[in-house]
C-alpha cells in the first residue's frame, strides 16, 4: 500500500484550512470546544481503516473527477521530485519496484519481485530484482510498446540519480559509509544488469534495510539516453514540457496523459497494458478515464465538490460542519445518484514542523546568532501553544506530536518524547542563559542590545499555515519577540530550501518515517534537504557529527536490540536539539460520492485513502 523508498520527498502538507482566526480561549473555552467538536463530528463520520483485506474485483467504467489548484511545471519524472502536484499526475504514468505493506511490516513486489543475497564471509550483500514479464512503455492509442528492461533501472540509477548534476533527492541514497580504523569514507553502491529481466544492487557492506535503500521509480532508457546525449543536462530537464503533446509521453503505469489544457484540466485514460490484475483477471483501476480539473484554490474545489462535480474532497477543519450536516442530499450535477459519505481517521504520522536556518551563508544576519544556539531554538520550542493551535485552527480534530519517529516505525519509544513544551516562563529563562533578555519597554533583546525579530516563511494561500504563524506570532509577542509572518509561494520556499538558503525560519513538512534511515538526503548533515543547513562537507556542530555516526551505525546493525539503542540515542538528541520543532497530528476526513461502491475504499493514518480499485455501483 505504502510507495517507500529511502529518501524524503518535500511536501505542501494538505492540512488545509482553520475556524475562527487567532482569539486566545480560555482553558475552560478550549475544553468545551474541543470535547464538543470531536465528538459531533465523529459521529457523523465513518471510520474505516485498511488491515490487509483482500480487494473485491470490480467493473470497468465511469470518469473519475478530480481536481488540483496548480499547475503542473512538467511531465518530467526527474522534474517531478520537486513538486508535489506534478508528481502525482507523473507518477501515475510510472511505477515504483515494490510496495511497503505496513500492516504486515513486509514489502511485496510490485513491477518487479526482489531477492536479498548476503555474504557474511565478504561482509556485502546483493538485491536481485526480477521484472515482471510483459512489462511495456506504452504510448496512448497506438500499437507501439516498448518493452521495459533491466537497461531502463540500470541507466536511471547511474546517469540520472546518479549524477549529481541533476541534483536528484536519490542521489545521497546510493552511497553506505565505510569505517577503517577509525576513518569514514563513502562506498557506492553499484547496480548490474544481469539479463534483459534481472538487475542487481551489490552493497559493500550489509545493511539493515537494504530494500528502503534501492526501491524506485524510473524513466524509459530509449528517451532519456538520447536527450542526455545529445542536450546534456538541460536535454534532459526539457523533456516532456507542459507544451509536449501528452499523447507522446510512454506510459508503464495505470494511467496514460491524453489532454492537457492549461489552466482548465488534464485528461487521462487508463492503461489497459498495465501489469495488475485482480482476482478475476480484470485490470484496475476500473473507471476508464479520469479528468483532473485546474481549480484556483481549495474553497473552489469544495464548491466543485458540493455541486457533486468532484468524486471526492479531503476536507478541511471549517469545512466538515457543513460537509457532515448535508450528507445524504442530492446534488444538481448527477441527478439520483450524487450524495456523500465522511470517512475519517485518526491523527496523521506525520506533522508540519518549524525550522530554524542554520545556514552560515546567512552569518551577517542577526537572526544566524539566534538560531544556532539550542537554548533559543528550546525555547522557540517552548512559545509554542500547541493546545492552541489543536483547538483554535483544528478545533479539536488534533493532537500535539511530541516524538519523533511514529507508531508504526520499529525502533518508536514511547517513553522518549520533546520535554520543551508550551511553558513561557521556561522560555525565558532559556533565552536568559544566551543573554537574551527583556528591556524596559517588555522588548527582547540579545546581549549585543538587539530587538529579537524575525521572519517566518509560511505557504501562501493556505488558512491553516496562516492561522498557526498567527499563534506563534502573538505567543511570541507576549514574550517582547516580534514574529514577522511571510506567505510565499510554495515552489518559491522549494527554491530558498535547496538554492539560495536566504530563508530565516519556516513551517513546511516532511514525510513520515516508517524506517528509521528514510530521509537519507535530511538528517544527515551532507543531505541536499538537511534544511537548516544542507551539503556540509563535515558535520558544522558536535551533535550533527553524533547524528551522522548514529544514523550510519543503525542502517548497519541487523541485531535488533542494539539498533533500538542506537536509535533511541538518535530520538533523543534530535528532540533535545530541536532542529525542526513538530506541531500537531491533524486527523483527516475525505469524503466520497456515493456512486461509488465504497467495498474497495479504505482511508487511515498509514496508507491514506485507497482509491485506485473503486467502481460504480451496480
Amino acid at each position: 500500500m505504502k510507495q517507500l523508498s529511502g529518501w524524503c520527498f518535500l511536501w505542501a502538507c494538505i492540512l488545509l484550512g482553520s475556524c475562527t482566526g487567532t482569539r486566545e480561549y480560555s482553558p475552560e473555552e478550549l475544553k468545551v470546544l474541543t470535547v464538543e467538536g470531536v465528538e459531533t463530528i465523529l459521529a457523523g463520520t465513518r471510520s474505516k481503516p485498511w488491515r490487509g483485506e483482500a480487494f473485491v474485483p470490480g467493473t470497468n467504467g465511469g470518469i473519475w473527477f478530480s481536481a488540483i489548484t496548480s499547475e503542473p511545471k512538467s511531465f518530467n519524472l526527474l522534474v517531478a521530485e520537486r513538486d508535489a502536484d506534478t508528481s502525482r499526475i507523473v507518477n501515475s504514468m510510472h511505477d515504483v519496484l515494490m510496495d511497503y505493506d505496513a500492516v504486515r511490516r513486509e514489502w511485496k513486489g510490485r513491477c518487479a519481485v526482489p531477492e536479498i543475497e548476503v555474504n557474511e564471509e565478504q561482509g556485502t550483500l546483493s538485491v536481485i530484482f526480477t521484472l515482471r514479464e510483459n512489462l511495456y512503455w506504452s504510448f496512448y492509442n497506438s500499437e507501439r510498446k516498448v518493452p521495459v528492461t533491466s537497461d531502463d533501472i540500470v541507466f536511471w540509477y547511474n546517469e540520472i540519480e546518479g549524477d549529481p548534476d541533476f541534483h536528484s533527492s536519490a542521489y545521497n541514497g546510493q552511497f553506505v559509509t565505510l569505517t577503517d580504523g577509525g576513518k569514514e569514507s563513502k562506498a557506492h553502491i553499484d547496480i548490474e544488469k544481469i539479463d534483459d529481466r534481472r538487475f542487481a544492487f551489490r552493497f559493500p557492506r550489509i545493511v539493515a534495510d537494504p530494500l528502503l535503500s534501492v526501491n524506485r521509480n524510473f524513466g524509459p532508457r530509449f528517451i532519456y539516453e538520447k536527450a542526455k546525449n545529445e542536450g546534456g543536462i538541460q536535454g534532459v530537464l526539457d523533456l516532456f514540457s507542459i507544451a509536449s503533446d501528452p499523447k507522446e509521453i510512454p506510459s508503464m503505469g495505470e494511467w496514460f496523459l491524453t489532454e492537457y489544457i492549461p489552466g482548465l484540466r488534464l485528461v487521462f485514460h487508463r492503461n489497459a497494458d498495465y501489469w495488475e490484475k485482480d482476482s478475476a483477471g480484470g485490470t484496475p483501476p476500473y473507471y476508464e478515464e479520469k479528468i483532473v480539473q485546474i481549480l484556483s484554490d481549495t474553497n473552489t474545489s469544495f464548491l466543485v465538490f458540493k455541486e457533486g462535480r468532484l468524486e471526492s474532497y479531503l476536507a478541511r477543519p471549517e469545512d466538515l460542519d457543513e460537509l457532515v450536516r448535508n450528507q445524504g442530499k442530492e446534488r444538481p450535477f448527477r441527478k439520483g445518484s450524487n450524495d456523500y459519505m465522511v470517512y475519517n481517521t485518526e491523527g496523521s504520522l506525520g506533522a508540519l514542523f518549524w525550522s530554524f536556518n542554520q545556514n552560515p551563508k546567512n552569518a551577517d544576519k542577526p537572526w544566524y546568532e539566534w538560531f544556532t544556539q539550542k537554548e533559543f531554538r528550546q525555547a522557540m520550542s517552548c512559545i509554542l501553544n500547541r493546545d492552541r493551535l489543536v483547538s483554535q485552527v483544528y478545533r479539536g480534530l488534533a493532537e500535539p506530536k511530541f516524538d519523533f519517529f511514529p507508531p508504526p516505525n520499529p525502533y518508536y519509544n514511547p517513553e522518549i518524547t520533546l520535554q520543551y513544551r508550551y511553558d513561557l516562563k521556561r522560555a525565558a529563562e532559556l533565552l536568559a542563559s544566551i543573554g537574551i533578555k527583556r528591556d524596559t519597554g517588555g522588548i527582547m533583546r540579545d546581549a549585543k542590545g538587539r530587538a529579537v525579530e524575525f521572519d517566518l516563511v509560511i505557504p501562501s494561500d493556505v488558512t491553516v499555515h496562516t492561522d498557526t504563524a498567527s499563534i506563534i506570532m502573538d505567543e511570541a509577542a507576549k514574550m517582547g519577540i516580534k514574529i514577522n509572518i511571510r506567505p510565499t509561494d510554495f515552489q518559491k520556499m522549494v527554491e530558498q530550501l535547496t538554492a539560495s538558503c536566504d530563508w530565516p525560519s519556516l513551517i513546511i513538512g516532511l514525510g513520515s518515517n516508517f524506517f528509521p534511515t528514510q530521509g537519507s538526503n535530511v538528517w544527515p548533515s551532507d543531505g541536499n534537504l538537511h534544511l537548516w543547513h544542507p551539503l556540509q562537507e563535515k558535520p558544522a556542530t558536535d551533535w550533527e557529527a553524533r547524528i551522522d555516526y548514529l544514523y550510519n551505525e543503525g542502517a548497519y546493525t541487523i541485531n535488533r536490540e542494539k539498533a533500538r539503542l542506537i536509535w533511541d540515542e538518535y530520538q533523543r538528541i534530535l528532540l533535545e536539539q530541536c532542529p525542526v520543532i513538530y506541531l500537531v497530528r491533524q486527523r483527516s476526513f475525505f469524503a466520497l460520492q456515493n456512486r461509488w461502491d465504497p467495498v474497495n475504499f479504505y482511508f487511515d493514518n498509514i496508507n491514506s485513502y485507497e482509491i485506485s480499485r473503486l467502481f460504480l455501483r451496480q
